[in-house]
């Protein structure tokens, strides 16, 4: 059975499969190469006839690990690479709430077609219509130079072409998912890793003010760059190009996979003290992004939107598994590691703390897991919950999560894992290549009902609370009430807690009016 809905650009075909329809491929803007590259997304270009929207598109250019693909997942890449996937119980005019997915992937991979973010049992379970962005990736998502600025932006650093994708897929989804059975007043944005930094930035993002009125933020503080640090990489990634300068006119000219490959190259070098190993991020251009988004928030800029914001407790184990020197570490290397990571914090304290408060626990206090527990919260979740601090100061509704739930994969080495809650949140944990990582049993089905009921409840009403995980109190400075997603599912105040006071010394939370104290930590 198929259908068929007008578009800016001409008619689209979906399908409906298990009483979901899916419209998948759907472009919301014209192809971002040649000329139109780190440029503003331009309108579709019109097409003749129907479209088939059985197939999601192509991924954005991006380096491809072996193994990295679930089976089913696109391996096309190309620069016209701006679709989106929508899937929805009906193209009816149901008026259900929207939730647009945001993939995460460092910013240089991933993709909205991965059958793991595939929306049919989010749409189906929740009644809601579920809408997937791809965005540009890398150097053609994030590169930034006042050389690329355009237009209006004349004499600002031009970058942040990424966030304006998304922007333009907001867009897209008011103009057009009335048609596709969504209430384009009633939009929830959502993303995990670098897709929910990207969330977590247009939180502060005058452009994209009023597309949405609700954000679940998943492992993903508001990290960016200033110009200054943007320009110096976009110099470096010139220099590794091998072009003399940063000019629209050179860099038009070097195929898509150069680009990946150079920033690749890049990203192997060892990054300064205290900053991510990603050498491109949202940039703070003044224009786009006016100012650190954390302290655009503080201001109230995303007041109006309702939030949850969250963490996983062993983020960090998903980025050093299979690296020999954090199976080798000591408490020397460890410390170095420390004060690395955040140059302003005691690292003998941070070590102090969290080997005192791990074997208080029970818990294993070895060099490797004190590195992942105290850099899953340095990274992770203490700078998100200066977010969360900064969101509550000017709407009271902000939810705070903390993800426990171990992965039995390596011998359950991952614990509770950096994105191991995606699947549980679109309903894909029992897909082959899926289960093996995230257990296959009654409370991976308990946990995954639960997780879409709150994520689905804060769309329809602004308030996450659910049968299925009970009340969910909003987070506040003094309380923080926090919903654990785990084995069992229960509010706890100020759970895994004891350890933060390092953290809140370098980096206080912003007060109760948003007053934001200079910090180090989720700039």
């Amino acid at each position: 059975m198929d259908a068929t809905v007008s578009v800016d650009g001409g008619w689209v075909r979906g399908h409906a499969v298990d009483g979901v329809w899916s419209f998948l491929g759907v472009p919301y803007a014209r192809s971002p190469a040649g000329p139109l590259r780190w440029r503003r997304p331009q309108r579709p270009e019109p097409w003749t006839g129907v479209r088939d929207a059985s197939r999601p598109g192509p991924l954005a250019p991006q380096p491809l690990s072996v193994g990295s693909a679930l089976p089913g997942d696109p391996c096309e890449q190309s620069e016209d690479c701006l679709h989106l996937s929508i899937w929805t119980p009906a193209p009816d005019a149901s008026g259900r709430p929207v939730l647009v997915w945001v993939h995460g992937g460092g910013f240089t991979s991933g993709s909205a077609g991965s059958a793991l973010y595939e929306g049919k049992h989010l749409a189906a379970n929740g009644d809601v219509v579920v809408v997937n962005v791809n965005y540009r990736l890398g150097a053609l998502g994030f590169l930034a130079h006042r050389a690329l600025a355009e237009g209006s932006d004349g004499g600002h650093v031009g970058g942040n072409w990424a966030l304006l994708d998304l922007i333009a897929a907001l867009g897209w989804v008011r103009d057009h998912v009335a048609s596709f059975g969504g209430d384009p007043s009633n939009v929830t944005l959502f993303g995990e890793s670098a897709g929910a930094m990207c969330v977590a930035a247009l939180l502060a993002a005058p452009g994209a003010r009023g597309l949405f009125r609700a954000a679940v933020i998943q492992s993903g503080p508001p990290y960016t760059q200033s110009a200054r640090r943007a320009e110096d990489a976009a110099l470096a990634f010139a220099r590794e190009l091998g072009v003399s300068e940063v000019s629209r006119e050179a860099l038009e000219r070097v195929p898509a996979d150069e680009l990946v490959a150079a920033l690749a190259s890049m990203s192997r070098r060892p990054a300064r003290p205290g900053e991510l190993p990603q050498p491109l991020l949202p940039v703070v251009d003044g224009v786009t992004l006016p100012d650190l988004p954390l302290r655009t928030v503080a201001r109230g800029s995303a007041a109006g939107v309702a939030t949850i914001v969250g963490t996983n407790r062993d983020e960090m184990t998903f980025f050093t598994l299979n690296h020999a020197s954090a199976q080798a570490m000591d408490d020397e290397s460890l410390r170095r590691r420390i004060e690395h990571a955040a140059p302003r914090a005691p690292s003998q304290r941070v070590v102090e703390r969290y080997r005192d408060v791990l074997t208080r626990r029970g818990e294993p206090s070895d060099a490797r897991a004190l590195w992942v527990a105290a850099a899953s919260d340095a990274v992770f979740r203490w700078p998100s919950l200066r977010l969360a601090a900064a969101l509550r100061a000017h709407d009271p509704r902000t939810f705070v999560y903390l993800f426990t739930w171990p992965s039995p994969a390596f011998g359950g080495a991952l614990g509770a894992t950096h994105a191991l809650e995606v699947p549980f949140v679109f309903g894909t944990h029992g897909r082959p290549g899926v289960s093996s990582f995230v257990g296959a049993s009654a409370g991976t089905d308990a946990l995954s009902a639960a997780m879409q009921a709150a994520w689905v409840s804060l769309a329809r009403s602004g308030d996450p609370s659910d049968p299925l995980v009970g009340r969910w109190p909003a987070w506040d400075r003094d309380r923080r009430a926090t919903m654990v997603f785990g084995p069992r599912i229960a509010v706890e105040d100020r759970p895994r807690d004891e350890e933060l006071a390092v953290w809140e010394d370098v980096a206080p939370l912003p007060g109760p009016s948003g007053v934001l104290a200079p910090a180090s930590l989720g700039g």
